[in-house]
């Protein structure tokens, strides 16, 4: 891979969410630690859009903690979570709109021994990254970065040569989840090792209990500013 590659640029992560999330796969994320660099390709994901989705932070409003997701598209929405682990998101969509993409799952590609000792894990190279915990732990990401923006020299994230076929991407419900688990949302490469192990949960409510949150089918210039929370 070129050093001298650029990063997305913020009209990639300024699109709707849905698009955004199949987009990453495929890509390259990169984080600079001391003069290394770690880098893995992008191979699971999950999208989370909107007021209306109750997997979202965002579902009842802007609060301190997802503030973030209010913000510009192109910026890092990292969590604390379980009392131990971090989450890093991408923020999406246009300002004022609470949107991101998740990245659950990454095939370490370059600086894997450092990814291993960050990890505390000198094992097999699969289960390096292949979770959102995990991937934070090997990339050395906390809660410093949220609020980073991706177009900087720090983290950021690199196109992919080709676009990834449609044949080529796997859907399924999202993991973890209680709420909401009825979108398919969750987005991998089909046949990828790296693909984190999760399993969605049943819901215990059906599909029509929630309304498909908007930008699943509508772009986000069509949903104003002033819904729950604004």
């Amino acid at each position: 891979m070129s050093r001298r590659s650029t990063p997305l640029p913020r009209s990639f992560y300024a699109r709707p969410t849905l698009t955004v999330a199949r987009s990453l796969l495929g890509t390259h994320i990169v984080r600079r630690l001391n003069g290394r660099r770690l880098v893995g390709k992008i191979v699971e994901v999950e999208a989370y859009i909107g007021f209306d989705d109750p997997g979202s932070h965002a579902y009842r409003g802007e609060t301190k903690r997802n503030a973030v997701m209010f913000g510009p598209p192109g910026r890092a929405y990292v969590y604390f979570t379980y009392g131990m682990h971090f989450c890093f998101n991408v923020v999406t969509e246009r300002e004022g709109f609470p949107a991101a993409v998740l990245l659950r799952a990454v095939e370490p590609e370059e600086g894997i021994e450092v990814m291993k000792k960050l990890r505390g894990r000198p094992g097999n190279d699969v289960d390096v990254a292949n979770g959102p915990a995990k991937f934070c732990q090997a990339f050395a990401i906390d809660r410093g970065f949220n609020n980073e923006d991706l177009l900087g020299d720090t983290l950021f994230i690199l196109p992919v040569g080709s676009r990834l076929a449609d044949d080529a991407i796997e859907s399924t419900p999202r993991v973890g989840l209680r709420e909401g688990v009825e979108f398919p949302w969750r987005f991998y490469i089909k046949g990828n090792p790296y693909v984190s192990k999760g399993k969605p949960l049943t819901s215990s409510r059906s599909s029509s209990s929630h309304p498909v949150p908007r930008l699943a089918v509508w772009d986000a210039a069509s949903v104003t500013q002033g819904r729950r929370g604004r």
